[in-house]
């Protein structure tokens, strides 16, 4: 018993051994209070009884909840008021600027971003001034927050959203003779803030900053704000593009609406102005992720602010895809498949000919159902390995993880929302033909592959790796061990390891089995991001939930919840490739 308290107690004190009083004074100025009851922890040494556990273990809750409250200060509400208000102004320009071209326009909102950006950049250049000179500003490292794989998605999407700047910029010089020059300058400013940004996160992804935190909760919150900003005028943007205006008289109109460039009044000197307008929206979906991807990093820096992290809590994996062959190959063939049938579908769905519509979506949902099928047969197959593993659940906090599982349920309501309203349609209307009733088995495919999915994924991210677990069991009966001789002893003058030779080699059949689930379910999701990111609309190329819901209300519907639908996918290949790396 003495020795279990006197554990706890030498954990505490290596805790609060890395940071001073005064540095925790200095963190937080105005919580002089907790500063104090963490010196006079610090400063413990042991209880008056030792036999007594429980003492202990109320004495380390105290510590936990004085950290909390060292870590949490006025900041987070000043920051959070700022972050909302943004958030509020922002989406109420983008939206006005989309329903009202002529009391509030694009230039309207372009300046408000303009502003909103130089802010942005003016404060990372500071951030980065400030910790390159004080070494004390960034003592911790959260090890989890901007991973590499994370890291080189920001800086594809930043590279493809600056080539997206360049084409707007080569349109909007075409107009400057008789348009704003804003529309001009909205892309520079932006092609400048996605180079400051990249930078920025790849440099600071993982600091757990320690001074001046308030300014820099302030700071980190307007970076997120302003990249949900650009996320809502980009959706805003490319959904108008991509949303079907009935004509008069007509229940449905296959013309697609494009954003108006004054082209009645106002011509373009050059003649390329139509294919950049064509070139620059096929990258709005790379755009839209780009702030997504910077507003979850945002998030876990505010997040981190001001946390005392373990050094050692991460554990390394290694990406070794040679552990998994049927799982790929399926999924290659199922992106192939899917990017010609998306291909017959854009070709055909625009001609005026109704037999060559009905095949495309004949094509479309049926091909869809086919991904559903397949990849809600491979969850399940992944649930089942796990109801059969045996590893333990994480249980330290990791905002990295937290947000991950949030964004994921969160941007799957989306997707929930239009497939039930889809079956809710299709069901009053009895479903009549084969498109209604394909449509139908899509939409209830789709509820329940999104239902497993999530599943899948969210144990699969709160499950301990499996070298962890192996180390673990390793170290426990490390005598055991020595009698095998496929058991390999390491010992180091500081430390000694046990090596489990071939198990590195051939992983067993669970961890085989949850690789290939992983990598299938992530070419599959990245294929059902492609469709209707790059333009596929089967719910306004298709009259029944229109005529049942009205244009009004079933553009609404589909323009606020497909962008979520649109991220869900491409976060769950990010969450399905951090659960292929643990599995």
């Amino acid at each position: 018993m003495r020795t279990v308290a006197q554990k706890m107690l030498q954990t505490c004190n290596k805790l609060f051994s890395r940071k001073t009083p005064n540095d925790v004074l200095e963190g937080h100025p105005s919580n002089i209070e907790t500063a104090a009851q963490m010196d006079n922890i610090q400063h413990f040494s042991s209880p008056p009884n030792p036999s007594c556990v429980e003492a202990a273990r109320e004495h380390a809750h105290h510590v936990e909840a004085v950290i909390e409250r060292a870590h949490h200060g006025g900041g987070w509400l000043l920051s959070g008021i700022i972050c909302i208000n943004i958030l509020i102004l922002g989406c109420a320009l983008v939206s006005g600027s989309a329903f009202n071209s002529v009391a509030i326009t694009a230039v309207h909102r372009q300046i408000f971003l303009i502003i909103l950006l130089l802010l942005t950049m003016l404060w990372m250049l500071f951030y980065t001034v400030v910790t390159s000179r004080k070494e004390q500003a960034v003592v911790f490292k959260d090890s989890h927050a901007g991973p590499v794989w994370l890291q080189a998605g920001l800086v594809l999407f930043g590279l493809l959203s600056l080539l997206m700047d360049i084409f707007k910029m080569a349109t909007y010089v075409g107009y400057l003779h008789c348009d704003s020059a804003v529309k001009v300058a909205f892309p520079v400013v932006q092609a400048v803030f996605l180079f400051v940004q990249t930078y920025f996160f790849w440099v600071h992804a993982k600091d757990c900053v320690q001074l001046h935190t308030n300014l820099t909760r302030c700071g980190l919150t307007l970076t997120l704000s302003t990249n949900l900003v650009v996320w809502m005028a980009a959706v805003t943007e490319e959904s108008l593009h991509q949303t079907e205006i009935p004509e008069l008289n007509v229940n449905v109109s296959h013309k697609m609406y494009r954003a108006s460039y004054g082209e009645k009044k106002c011509k373009c000197t050059f003649s390329v102005c139509d294919t950049f307008k064509e070139a620059f929206y096929y990258l709005y979906p790379f755009n839209i992720e780009y702030s997504l991807f910077a507003s979850a990093m945002a998030y876990v820096m505010w997040k981190n602010v001001g946390r005392l992290v373990d050094d050692h809590s991460h554990h390394h994996v290694k990406f070794r895809p040679k552990e998994v062959c049927f799982g790929p190959f399926m999924g290659i063939l199922l992106v192939v498949a899917g990017l010609v049938t998306f291909i017959i579908y854009e070709v055909d769905i625009l001609k005026e000919d109704e037999g060559h519509r009905n095949r495309a979506l004949l094509i479309h949902f049926v091909m869809n159902i086919v991904i559903m099928s397949l990849m809600s047969l491979s969850t399940m197959i992944g649930c089942i390995v796990y109801r059969l593993d045996h590893r333990e659940h994480v249980s330290e906090k990791n905002p990295t993880r937290s947000l991950d599982v949030g964004l994921l349920v969160g941007a799957s309501m989306g997707q929930f929302i239009i497939s039930y309203f889809s079956i809710v349609a299709l069901v009053a209307t009895r479903a009549r033909g084969y498109l209604n009733a394909l449509n139908l088995s899509w939409a209830v495919l789709t509820v329940l592959q999104l239902g497993l999915q999530n599943y899948f994924i969210i144990e699969g991210l709160n499950r301990e790796p499996f070298h962890v677990m192996q180390e673990a069991a390793l170290h426990t009966n490390a005598h055991a061990f020595q009698e095998h001789a496929e058991m390999s002893t390491i010992i180091d003058s500081n430390k000694s390891s046990y090596c489990l030779t071939p198990s590195e080699d051939k992983p067993n059949w669970k961890r085989r089995v949850l690789k290939e689930v992983c990598a299938f379910l992530l070419l599959a999701n990245i294929i059902l991001w492609i469709m209707p990111a790059f333009g596929a609309r089967p719910q306004f190329d298709h009259p029944t939930e229109i005529k049942f819901y009205q244009f009004k209300m079933w553009a609404a519907i589909v323009n606020i919840g497909l962008p979520f639908g649109i991220f869900y996918r491409m976060h769950s290949v990010a969450s399905l490739f951090e659960v292929y790396l643990i599995s």
